[in-house]
């Protein structure tokens, strides 16, 4: 079936000046990028041992955190999808906090959590000998704090949208909660489910205030590309630009691979 054609309208210039302008602002900074990227050395600059252990780290972290968020995520978007509580609402604001918490308190308040004095901390060191802050783990658990929102609201968005007649049927046909969950739920969402995964993994690979308050900024350990970006501005500012085009296009690629599932794009 073909969409219907679209009637071509004249763009008022009220509204295309300010438009472009929008549009410049956005893309000039990006097109400033590539400008001043330095081509000709690009290769070896790639091949040194900080940009590659930052990499590497990066990869790393943001998959693990990736993980993470998967594994709590999902069943907090059913939670609030599917089951009707009180406080819902207060719950879900609380979940999307991080969305809009600057990340440096992030840091903060992982540390007041986590720290070896914090209320969950100082018990897992006292306990388990176990210490968070300023090592890879706690690199992994700062990238999960910031990016967990953009899982569970992508994956609650697609239970929502979900036909819950399927789980209907399958309760009526002696299944239980975890089968109809594991069988019938999960594959109804499941791309949903993806697009929030890689969303979620491609904001724990940016993620830069949090990471460096709670985790640090030790080469080998928590230095992950945004930090590293952040050094090298200091030092070889050729060096920050290399590291910022590996960030952005692992941004792009993302974007354009996501570009179907944005509601009302074509």
């Amino acid at each position: 079936m073909t969409r219907p054609a679209r009637r071509r309208q004249r763009v008022p210039l009220a509204l295309l000046l300010p438009a472009g302008l929008g549009l410049l602002f956005l893309v000039l900074p990006l097109a400033g990028l590539l400008v001043r990227a330095p081509w000709t050395t690009l290769p070896r600059r790639l091949a040194q041992p900080g940009v590659l252990a930052a990499l590497r780290l990066s990869l790393e972290t943001a998959t693990l955190a990736t993980l993470l968020c998967v594994a709590l995520g999902v069943p907090l978007a059913w939670l609030l999808a599917r089951v009707e509580f009180p406080g819902r609402r207060l719950v879900r604001a609380l979940v999307t906090v991080p969305l809009v918490l600057p990340p440096v308190v992030g840091g903060v308040a992982l540390l007041l959590v986590f720290g070896r004095r914090g209320l969950v901390g100082s018990w897992l060191d006292a306990t388990f000998g176990v210490t968070l802050p300023f090592t890879t783990a706690g690199v992994v658990l700062a990238e999960a704090f910031v990016a967990m929102p953009f899982l569970v609201i992508a994956v609650e968005g697609a239970l929502r949208g979900a036909d819950a007649r399927y789980e209907e049927a399958a309760a009526t046909l002696g299944a239980g909660r975890w089968t109809t969950f594991t069988r019938v739920t999960l594959p109804l969402v499941a791309p949903g489910v993806a697009a929030g995964a890689v969303l979620c993994w491609a904001r724990a690979l940016g993620e830069f205030g949090a990471t460096i308050t709670f985790a640090g900024n030790y080469p080998g350990r928590t230095q992950t590309m945004p930090l590293a970006v952040y050094l090298a501005l200091e030092a070889d500012v050729q060096a920050a630009i290399v590291l910022s085009l590996i960030l952005l296009t692992v941004s792009v690629a993302i974007l354009a691979g996501l570009r179907d599932r944005w509601v009302g794009v074509t």
